[in-house]
């Protein structure tokens, strides 16, 4: 439980913020671009760091970097409610990115060695993102409320208790392993990385606004491949490496990166366009559309602990490339809403994907840490995180820009979701054709002897 209220204050932040947009657009202003800054500024600086904190928590000890991130993020969220401006939100809201880094792969980490058991490691991943899931079914609701009652302030104040608590329950309670050795930072790694994901998402988030033949997004797409080509030659020659590209001999890990992203692509996107689709098409309050989100977000709430022992007793293969395609099929179904619409087809389609991205995010993450040697979880856990917020921040991109460049919301919509659909649907094959077939028990004991 105390490592799992910190992922639950990641997903609580990024659901009650999607409900929360209108009403800092009315207070503070900037577009759809800005939105999406106040978004993106918060993943960007999530993935880019990382690797860093995955490597920083086998080297120093995975419960100073939790307690580290739970200080940092106590710290923003109190910041980001007294924010005066949209510049100083945006700000804040990287600030917490980092201590967001700092959560995940610490708690993955020390998740994995309290459970020695591969069956009993799955089982605890399940109960893990059930907890977590919680935000993401209450995340709307409270969201809303908050927003329509005491403004959208509150929304961040509701975590700094959640920090505190988490804190004092991990000094207590919680067990942390001596790092063996030390391997250092790779700070030439992080800065290409980092840089490679602010560059990819200005030229995504800016282009339809600024122009895509503009000089500052032709600029910015050459510093994104440049900085990438970069990353990997760096990684590649480093004494200690951010990722260690011997991580992708595995098959395994190698599919679950790619895959990680695709699955986030859909996820981040349907969060940030559906619920400003019904406040500012449907004319819903953020309260009612909360509620009307509830479809795709309770699922994630009880679905991960039975895909956990589903995964502990057939693997993760079938499980994950089910989800995906039940995904697809959700997003499929969303192209029938529009501003006349019922809500019936809205909330099938809604529905699908929560329990699709319940079914293949447990799976494809119990997958990838069981599939590399112990010593190595935190980093394989920050790289697989980092390729899905790397995933969260191009699907808000992409959906704002398909959006902006429409000629209406609703068109943008149906077209960005077609995109969606495609993504998710080649991420179900990519599972089906490249995730192991052996249960993640077997797995793992072979590779232990």
């Amino acid at each position: 439980m105390a490592l799992s209220l910190g992922y639950f204050m990641v997903l609580l932040d990024t659901t009650v913020v999607t409900v929360a947009l209108p009403a800092i657009h009315e207070a503070l202003g900037g577009g759809l671009e800005g939105l999406q800054w106040v978004v993106n500024a918060y993943t960007i600086v999530f993935a880019g760091f990382l690797l860093s904190m995955g490597a920083l928590s086998d080297d120093l000890g995975a419960k100073r970097v939790y307690i580290g991130g739970l200080a940092l993020f106590l710290v923003a969220s109190a910041a980001m409610a007294a924010s005066t401006s949209l510049g100083a939100l945006i700000g804040f809201r990287a600030m917490l990115g980092l201590g967001g880094a700092a959560l995940m792969p610490a708690s993955l980490s020390l998740i994995s060695r309290a459970y020695e058991n591969p069956a009993e490691r799955a089982r605890a991943l399940g109960i893990w993102a059930a907890v977590t899931g919680l935000a993401m079914a209450a995340g709307p609701v409270v969201g809303g409320l908050l927003v329509d009652t005491l403004g959208w302030r509150s929304i961040f104040l509701i975590q700094v208790p959640f920090a505190a608590v988490s804190m004092i329950m991990t000094l207590v309670w919680v067990q942390d392993a001596r790092p063996k050795r030390q391997h250092g930072l790779d700070v030439p790694g992080q800065a290409a990385a980092i840089l490679t994901i602010a560059a990819l998402s200005f030229a995504l988030m800016e282009g339809g606004t600024i122009g895509w033949g503009a000089p500052s997004i032709v600029a910015a797409w050459g510093i994104a491949l440049i900085s990438a080509a970069a990353f990997i030659r760096l990684e590649a020659r480093s004494r200690n490496p951010l990722l260690p590209l011997t991580l992708f001999r595995s098959k395994t890990v190698s599919a679950g990166m790619l895959a990680g992203m695709m699955i986030n692509v859909g996820l981040s996107g349907i969060l940030f366009i559906v619920p400003l689709f019904f406040q500012q098409v449907r004319g819903l309050s953020a309260h009612m559309a909360g509620w009307a989100l509830l479809p795709l977000t309770v699922p994630m709430a009880f679905n991960p602990i039975l895909t956990g022992r589903l995964v502990g007793r057939i693997g993760a293969r079938i499980p994950m490339s089910a989800g995906f395609l039940l995904a697809a099929s959700g997003t499929l179904l969303l192209l029938g809403i529009g501003a006349g619409a019922g809500y019936t087809v809205t909330l099938i389609g809604l529905l699908l994907i929560g329990f699709g991205v319940s079914l293949a995010i447990p799976s494809l993450m119990t997958a990838v840490i069981s599939a590399v040697p112990k010593e190595q979880t935190g980093v394989a856990s920050g790289a697989l995180n980092s390729s899905r917020q790397l995933g969260a921040t191009l699907g808000v991109a992409l959906q704002g820009a398909m959006v902006s460049g429409s000629g209406t919301f609703t068109a943008g919509l149906h077209a960005s979701l077609i995109v969606t659909c495609v993504v998710l649907f080649c991420g179900g094959l990519l599972s089906l054709l490249y995730m192991g077939t052996e249960p993640t028990g077997t797995r793992t004991a072979k590779q232990g002897q």
